[in-house]
């Protein structure tokens, strides 16, 4: 997904649900980095929720969601999803990166939008643990975008039920990362 494909799936949401948004998927590296090594954004889905009125996220999949006309038109789309999805370290929220999205036409108005800073999106990245999270990690790490020592940090910001297996899948990606530079 380009920057501009985002900022449009951006606007569309926040025109559908009248709120700001927070962006809590593999996108959000969009709102620090508008420019990212591609692999790291491949993914054609936006994973949001409104910043304000959750109540209002069902709209966001029934209108440009996934299988809707805004996907087969454009090939990609949002996912609504709850504020409790990312597990995340402590304090995520008060770290979210705004991103101001211009509007593009006349009538429509600016868009703010709210994206998981980088560290918090990796760290929820290794506390999913699934291989394309994993792949993401990797790729983030290689290409210089995330501190090690940062990521250390915020593994003791991390719920307790989730903080071993993050810690032991970070030890992982920073040994592949080794290898792969040596």
């Amino acid at each position: 997904m380009k920057r501009d494909e985002f900022e449009h799936v951006l606007r569309a949401a926040a025109d559908l649900v009248k709120d700001e948004l927070v962006v809590v998927g593999s996108q959000a590296v969009l709102g620090e980095f508008p420019d990212p090594p591609p692999a790291l954004v491949r993914s054609v889905e936006v994973a949001l929720y409104p910043r304000q009125h959750t109540e209002r996220a069902d709209a966001i999949d029934a209108n440009i969601g996934d299988g809707s006309r805004f996907h087969e038109t454009f090939e990609y789309y949002a996912h609504a999803v709850g504020r409790e999805l990312p597990i995340a370290p402590a304090g995520w929220e008060e770290r979210l990166v705004r991103v101001d999205v211009p509007a593009t036409a006349p009538k429509g108005g600016a868009v703010v939008a709210w994206c998981m800073a980088i560290h918090d999106l990796v760290l929820a990245k290794l506390a999913a643990g699934r291989p394309h999270d994993l792949e993401y990690v990797d790729e983030a790490i290689r290409a210089g975008l995330v501190d090690v020592d940062q990521l250390h940090l915020g593994l003791e910001l991390m719920p307790d039920t989730h903080r071993e297996p993050t810690r032991e899948r970070l030890e992982g990606a920073v040994s592949r990362a080794a290898r792969r530079s040596a």
